[in-house]
C-alpha cells in the first residue's frame, strides 16, 4: 500500500495517523517532491475509476491561474489535464491511498481510509 501525501495537509496527517493506529503497512510519497509522471497519474486515475478533473484541486492559485474549471471535460481533454497534474503536482487531491488489490482511493475520510484497509 503506498500514499500520496503532502505533510502540511490535515487530511493526509489523519489518514497517516489512522493507518498507523490501524498497524497497516504502507510507503510514503511526498507526491510534491517526488513528483508523479504522467504514466504513474495515468495509472493511479484507472486505479481509481476517475478522470483527471475529478481528483484536481480546482480551487488552488495554480489551477485559477490555469483557468482549470474552464477547461473542456472530455476525452479529447483528457491529456491536457493530465499534463497540468504532472507539471503542477499540488493540484492534485490528496490522499490517495493505492490499495493492495490493485484499486485505490482519494482517502479524505475515515471511512475512505477504512475502506483502502479493506481491500485484500
Amino acid at each position: 500500500m503506498e500514499i500520496w501525501i503532502n505533510p502540511a495537509c490535515s487530511k493526509c496527517r489523519g489518514a497517516l495517523t489512522l493507518l498507523d493506529a490501524e498497524g497497516a503497512g504502507y510507503t510514503v510519497r511526498k507526491y510534491l517532491e517526488d513528483v508523479p509522471s504522467a504514466e504513474e497519474i495515468r495509472a493511479v486515475l484507472g486505479r481509481l475509476e476517475l478522470e483527471p478533473w475529478d481528483i484536481t484541486r480546482t480551487g488552488e492559485a495554480e489551477a485559477k491561474e490555469l483557468g482549470v474549471k474552464e477547461w473542456g471535460r472530455t476525452a479529447q481533454d483528457r491529456e491536457r489535464w493530465i499534463e497540468a497534474l504532472r507539471a503542477h503536482p499540488k493540484l492534485i487531491q490528496r490522499p490517495i491511498i493505492t490499495a493492495d488489490d490493485g484499486s485505490a482511493v482519494v482517502a479524505r475520510s475515515e471511512e475512505a481510509v477504512r475502506d483502502a484497509l479493506g481491500r485484500k
